[in-house]
Order: C-alpha cells, then sequence, then structure tokens
C-alpha cells in the first residue's frame, strides 16, 4: 500500500485527547488534487461537523493550483467527507452525547486517492497540556543522554 503522507494536524494532538480514529475520502475538485500533490495545504485551523446526515470538513486550506485558470478552486471551501452511514451515526451519537470534537489529524494519498483520518477527541484542560509537554521534554531529553552514550 503506498501511503504518501501530505500534512499532519500537531495541533489536534495537542489540544485534544484523541480516542477514535477514522479514514474517510474526500470530495475533491482537480485543481485541489494537484495542489495537495505539490504540499499546499494546511489542516491546522479545520473541524470536521455533521450536517443533515453527512459528514463536511471546514476550514482546511488548500492552495490555489498556480497553473489553474478560472476554473480555480475557493481555498477555504466546506468539503464533504466520503463515510459509511452507519459510521457517521455512530461519530453523530459520540459528539451528541458525550461531548467530543471530529478533528482531522492527517491527510495523505493512499494508493492514489486522497484521504484524510479524522480523529475522535475530548478538549484537554490546561493542565493536561502542561503535563503532555513535560512528558514530551522528558522523554526528548532521555533520547539526547542515550544519543550520547553510545
Amino acid at each position: 500500500m503506498g501511503i504518501k503522507i501530505i500534512a499532519t494536524n500537531k495541533k489536534a494532538y495537542h489540544e485534544y485527547f484523541i480516542d477514535d480514529v477514522y479514514e474517510a475520502g474526500i470530495m475533491l475538485l482537480g485543481t485541489e488534487v494537484k495542489s495537495l500533490r505539490l504540499g499546499n495545504v494546511t489542516i491546522k485551523e479545520s473541524f470536521c461537523r455533521i450536517i443533515k446526515g453527512e459528514l463536511f470538513l471546514n476550514n482546511m486550506n488548500i492552495s490555489p493550483y498556480e497553473q489553474g485558470n478560472s476554473g480555480n478552486h475557493e481555498p477555504t471551501r466546506m468539503r464533504k467527507l466520503l463515510l459509511h452511514k452507519l459510521e457517521i451515526e455512530k461519530l453523530a451519537r459520540k459528539v451528541d452525547e458525550r461531548g467530543l470534537s471530529l478533528v482531522p489529524t492527517k491527510i495523505y494519498f493512499k494508493n492514489s486517492l486522497v484521504k484524510i483520518e479524522i480523529g475522535v477527541g475530548r478538549g484537554k484542560k490546561m493542565h493536561d497540556k502542561r503535563e503532555s509537554l513535560k512528558q514530551k521534554q522528558a522523554t526528548r531529553e532521555m533520547a539526547k543522554i542515550l544519543k550520547e552514550n553510545r
């Protein structure tokens, strides 16, 4: 399986505890795919929303394709995500009952198709963010010490 990661959302892992992860297809225009192949995308501020039983991605910024003409796409338009109906209903129940959020964590090419990884996350409090930063710093320091000892 040829997987080529285009962009990851590190901010999502800082802001949320990601519980479940789903892989979804995404409906794109031709110039959007060409721009994605060049890596011109940011998913830092994007989020997912369920509207009338369909899943949509908001605020994902795909830069306009430079060689595109008047038929170029709008950079931050709402894009439809492709999941099975039962998966969307399951996500809707989780979001409604527990107050969870749907956050895109990664966008990538799988073979020749564009896929997006959606995480179901609980928001972190400030002390949780500080704790995860401390753990990250400790593992970094331990790796540095081990590297020096070799």
